[in-house]
This record gives structure tokens, sequence and C-alpha cells, in this order.
């Protein structure tokens, strides 16, 4: 399991869609094999990165639909998600 590091801020300020389709990019770049190996390094780098983000950002909506609760008498409602 990898370790929770700072993003660098142009990630962090990433949507999910974004972060992942830049991830796809970087995945599909380096199953090509195409291009120098520090070059390799650096999209592998910063394609753990948009992974990590993709998580957190995965994290934080399963901690809000987590809030969704049955009431009692039986139909749904919501709680607010405390995700400080």
């Amino acid at each position: 399991m990898m370790t929770e590091t700072a993003l660098p801020p142009d990630i962090a300020a990433m949507s999910f869609e974004d972060a992942l389709a830049e991830l796809e990019q970087i995945v599909k770049r380096l199953e090509e094999g195409k291009g120098k190996l520090d070059e390799a390094i650096q999209s592998y780098e910063r394609g753990a990165q948009l992974k990590q983000h993709c998580e957190n950002k995965l994290g934080e909506a399963q901690g809000r639909i987590d809030k969704i609760v049955r009431s009692p008498d039986g139909s749904l409602a919501t709680e607010p998600a405390k995700l400080d």
C-alpha cells in the first residue's frame, strides 16, 4: 500500500475525471514503451501521484455515500459527511 505524500498543487486541484484521464494517457504511453527511460520514470511517478489523488477523491465520495442512512420510518435520509 502506498503511503500518502503531499501531492503537487496541479494534481491536488484536479477533478477526479481530469486526473483519471491523464493517468490513462500515462499508462498508454508507458505500455507503448516509447521514449527515454528518464521520461518513463517521471511518467510513472506522476502516474502514482494521480492514482493517489483518484483514490483520495473516491474515498471522499464513499464517505458521503456512507452517510446515507435509513430512517425509522423506512425512508432514506442523509447525514452531512464529516470529512475533516
